[in-house]
This record gives structure tokens, C-alpha cells and sequence, in this order.
């Protein structure tokens, strides 16, 4: 097992994905350095938009930024990429590569993420390899406008039906982070949280300290932050 696989339950606890919208003039590398800062534990470099050399060029910084932090560093969709930069994974969605091919891409060694929505899907993204799931939207979000949100019911669901990590995304905050208390995932994976932020260190350290009280509050005893 690769040392970015180890623990993988505790590195998703801040699962932040970039996003190029909020930038105002500074690079993707100075913001993910702030995130890493303020103790987020996973990054996702997502992009639709970049051609291959340019998103390269990106991966290969914020590969060798994450290493320097110890924190995994995985690539949205993007399998080709992600094995010429050496990513420590990928991160799928239902309308990327299948993640059964995806895993013999990658070897055993690569994390691979999955976004599912339902249970059927949950099952079958574990068998085909998954290491962790990212479930949602949990709350209304502006980052994927057509994302309904996802029932608590279900989120509770999907985490009883598998046996690897589940991550919540979609519209996560720390308005509402406490909300997801006893749900039964391991994390929250956010963009807007912190990377849309005036100070990006400080919003990544107040979202920790949330989602860690979340993490150790049961259901029934849920809190406002």
C-alpha cells in the first residue's frame, strides 16, 4: 500500500477541490499553499478548462506542494494527467471513465476516488476498486447548479452499505457542517468554504476545527456552530 493510502479515513477529513473562479490575480499554487496551511488534509486539482500542457504544468506544482505537506494530492477525471504528473490518484464522477477502468489504469497502488448518489451506485463504485466515495450534494451549491440535494436518509445509506470512506460535498460550510454530526462519514470534501475566501488559511483552520467537532458529535446531539 502507498503511504498516501495509509490512513485514508483521516486524510479526507478537509477534502478541498480547486477551483479557478477565485483566484482575483493570484495563482493556484499560493492558494492551495494557504488551504495546506490552515490544515486541509486532501487536495483535488479539478479543471475543466486548461489544454494538457497547461494542466500539466499545474499538476506537476501542486504535486510536488502537497508532497511537501504530506497530504495527498489526487486529479479530477483527468486519468492521463494524473499518471504523467505522478498524482497520488484520480477522483471520478458517473459521467467520467468508468471506475473499474480507471483502477486497471492506475494499479493498485493510486487512490481512487468515486462521486456517487445512490446506494446501487455506492456498491458498485466499492467493487470496482474505490478507496473512498464522495457523496452528494448534501446542501444546495453553487459550484454544480443542476446537483439536487441529497437526502440525509440516503447519505446515512450509502455510508451503512459500504465498507471504504465517504465523504460529503456540496454546498458545505461552516454555517452548516454541523449538520452532517452521526451521519457516518469520515469527512467533507469543499470548494467555495475555503478557496472563495478573503483569508483562505484562517477558513481552511475554522473548517477543521468544525468538522472535527462534527466528526466527534453524535446525531442526536448536533450543535450550532
Amino acid at each position: 500500500m502507498s503511504c498516501a493510502k495509509k490512513h485514508l479515513d483521516k486524510n479526507l477529513m478537509l477534502y478541498a477541490v480547486t477551483d479557478r473562479r477565485w483566484l482575483k490575480g493570484r495563482t493556484l499554487a499560493f492558494q492551495v499553499e494557504e488551504a495546506l496551511k490552515g490544515g486541509v488534509t486532501f487536495v483535488q486539482l479539478r479543471d475543466k478548462e486548461l489544454d494538457k500542457e497547461a494542466f500539466l504544468k499545474e499538476a506537476l506544482e501542486l504535486r510536488a506542494l502537497c508532497r511537501s505537506y504530506g497530504v495527498p494530492f489526487v486529479i479530477n477525471d483527468r486519468v492521463d494527467a494524473a499518471l504523467e504528473a505522478d498524482a497520488d490518484g484520480v477522483h471520478v464522477g458517473q459521467k467520467d471513465m468508468e471506475a473499474g477502468c480507471v483502477r486497471e489504469l492506475l494499479g493498485s497502488d493510486k487512490i481512487l476516488g468515486v462521486s456517487v448518489r445512490t446506494v446501487e451506485q455506492a456498491l458498485l463504485a466499492e467493487r470496482q476498486g474505490a478507496d473512498y466515495l464522495g457523496v452528494g450534494a448534501v446542501f444546495p451549491t453553487g459550484t454544480k447548479t443542476d446537483a439536487r440535494p441529497l437526502s440525509r436518509e440516503t447519505l446515512e445509506e450509502i455510508c451503512r452499505a459500504v465498507e471504504i470512506p465517504v465523504v460529503a460535498i456540496g454546498g458545505i460550510s461552516r454555517e452548516n457542517v454541523m449538520e452532517l454530526a452521526g451521519s457516518g462519514i469520515c469527512g467533507t470534501a469543499v470548494v467555495s468554504a475555503v478557496f472563495a475566501q478573503r483569508n483562505i488559511r484562517q477558513a481552511a483552520q475554522e473548517l477543521l476545527g468544525l468538522i472535527r467537532e462534527m466528526l466527534a458529535t453524535p446525531a442526536g446531539e448536533r450543535m450550532q456552530p
